[in-house]
């Protein structure tokens, strides 16, 4: 217990027969014992040591007590852990399992960096670091996957999705944003899918002002992955599948220079809605005669006028939506693929599993706090975001380890909670570190089977 904490114990005189007296007194313990599955899944993907790497440390040597891979490991395992902010070090400082996972002693090393310690860190950072972190990160993620699939990888789907990060404060680079009717960052999340997996890979996470547009950034990001997905999966099928708000003359000839297939929504206008009406037409009489929703899907070509004449195949979904006590109300939406394949398969089997990406960049928001962006610096509030993707890879490392037990979907607050948030003794020796668990832990089962699927030994 900390020194400086008045009340030693706790006396609850009649809440059971007898007096019950509760003390902060037990040394060398955490309530984070889990997390050393998170250290396991670090070691074989060697994220964080290659993140760190791209790190500069202009301090005196001399003077220096915490190494920045220490603090940059401090900070990832916190947020896993669930501590997003710097000033959750002060509690975190002594904690024998949390200077375990820097690589510190965890009875005799000395205390883990303090809040202003990791502020400075974070706020020494540059862009030209930041950008090469961004690259380690897409990398570390596709090696991996290349380790476990290899040849295995028929179709790899590639999705970028923009996201709100309201500000409260006087960060740099926030604006208002008319759409989100905030004022916010507007970063852009990446993720590759591999075949027919349930897993959405997260690859990279870019911090942008509050009023760019959706498509600021996204054919640089594209870019760099395309090549090295393309040079570790030769033989895979590439899809890149995105929202309405990159439907723009740039990205599509883009798309078609390299050869992938792609799904882009599109917002509808006058030309479109008048293709769509024998389909709406259609719609209506169906929902008129079985009074609920009905759709119908058809297609056409077409061409804008800044697509250089070039007529490109539309989807078309005609919806008219009923909900009781309300008027019929018609929905058009379209889409535009280079995929063979029919319209509703394209729109209902392709298109629409862009529902899965919104449920990870949930977990990045609720999970993880990934919108922790408190720092004036704009380049600190990119850091953190990195760090919390960081801390996301290893969360996915760590679910996919859990494959065939209870926790092989859980969320990423569902994992924390399961297998990470573990009250353990930690006792040392010469030869050995021991982590005594609880015995009626009741996930003992599968915290176990990810430990050995992470290579540890039975002993």
């Amino acid at each position: 217990m900390n020194k400086s904490t008045t009340q030693q114990s706790v006396l609850f005189p009649d809440l059971f027969g007898k007096p019950l007296v509760v003390k902060f007194d037990q040394p060398n313990g955490s309530s984070d014992g889990g997390a050393v599955l998170l250290k396991a899944c670090d070691k074989r993907l060697h994220l964080t040591e290659r993140l760190a790497e791209c790190l500069r440390d202009d301090r005196q040597p001399g003077k220096v007590d915490h190494e920045v891979r220490e603090m940059f490991q401090q900070r990832v395992f916190a947020i896993a852990c669930g501590y997003p902010d710097c000033n959750d070090a002060g509690r975190l400082a002594d904690d024998p399992i949390h200077k375990m996972l820097v690589d510190r002693d965890p009875i005799d090393g000395d205390a883990l960096a303090s809040q202003s310690t990791l502020s400075r860190f974070e706020n020494s950072v540059g862009p030209k670091e930041l950008y090469r972190m961004g690259r380690v990160l897409a990398q570390t993620v596709i090696e991996r996957h290349r380790r476990r699939l290899g040849s295995k990888a028929k179709l790899i789907t590639i999705e970028l999705d923009p996201t709100d990060d309201p500000t409260h404060g006087g960060q740099q680079l926030s604006f208002f944003n008319g759409h989100y009717d905030t004022w916010c960052y507007l970063p852009m999340a990446g993720f590759v899918k591999f075949n027919d997996e349930a897993e959405q890979h997260l690859f990279t996470y870019v911090l942008r002002p509050g009023n760019v547009p959706a498509m600021q950034g996204a054919l640089g990001i594209l870019k760099r992955l395309l090549e090295r997905l393309m040079d570790a999966f030769p033989k895979a099928r590439l899809l890149v599948r995105l929202d309405g708000g990159f439907a723009c003359p740039e990205m599509l000839e883009f798309l078609e220079a390299v050869e992938v297939d792609y799904v882009v929504a599109m917002a509808g206008n006058a030309v479109l809605e008048r293709m769509a009406e024998k389909l709406m037409r259609k719609a209506r009489r169906l929902s008129q005669e079985s009074s609920k929703t009905e759709h119908v899907y058809g297609e056409c070509r077409y061409a804008a006028k800044s697509w250089e004449k070039k007529r490109r195949r539309i989807i078309i979904k005609a919806e008219v939506v009923r909900l009781d006590g309300r008027e019929p109300k018609d929905n058009q939406r379209f889409v535009i693929t280079n995929l063979p394949d029919t319209p509703k398969r394209v729109y209902e089997d392709i298109y629409c599993q862009r529902g899965d990406v919104e449920n990870r960049i949930k977990e990045l928001h609720h999970g993880l706090e990934i919108d922790r962006t408190s720092c004036t610096r704009f380049w600190a509030n990119q850091l953190r975001g990195l760090m919390t993707a960081a801390a996301f890879v290893l969360m996915q490392e760590l679910r996919g380890r859990a494959a065939r037990t209870s926790c092989a979907r859980a969320q990423v607050s569902t994992l924390r909670e399961r297998l990470i948030k573990l009250g353990a003794w930690v006792e040392e020796s010469v030869r050995r570190i021991v982590l005594h668990f609880p015995s009626t832990f009741p996930f003992a089962d599968e915290w176990t089977r990810i430990a050995q699927s992470l290579g540890v030994a039975s002993g």
